[in-house]
């Protein structure tokens, strides 16, 4: 029988808190910059399924990249392409998140927490 997690699991209150104001913040100006551009005017961009759809194409960029030997962005040339589209993924979700109002910060917190409380590979087999 293994020891149970400690309630607050591998993130200390302090942790969660600044985590979650920071996320948060985040997310509000990835919103002000992506609605101050245009990407949520008008019926076809304030549309959930489309919002959700431009995220997974960044991961499917990524993907690209990660195939093609993960050469630098041409954008950010700091950075190679994996990094650029998660990136563009995380921002993607940040601005949806604070369009909707929904609190992305404390969901990551939480779903982390739930995350280690979860049986090795969440019991399932090695795949």
């Amino acid at each position: 029988m293994s020891a149970e997690p400690p309630k607050q699991g591998p993130i200390s209150e302090d942790i969660a808190a600044r985590f979650s104001h920071t996320m948060m913040a985040m997310a509000e100006i990835c919103n002000f910059i992506s609605t101050a551009n245009g990407f949520w005017a008008g019926p076809l961009n304030d549309n959930d399924a489309t919002k959700i759809a431009l995220t997974h194409s960044e991961l499917s960029e990524a993907l690209e990249g990660l195939r093609a030997g993960n050469p630098k962005s041409d954008k950010i040339p700091e950075f190679n392409s994996a990094e650029e589209e998660y990136a563009d993924a995380i921002i993607r979700i940040l601005d949806h998140c604070a369009q909707r109002d929904w609190r992305i910060g404390e969901a990551v917190v939480a779903k982390i927490r739930y995350n280690a409380t979860r049986p090795f590979r969440h019991g399932g087999k090695a795949f």
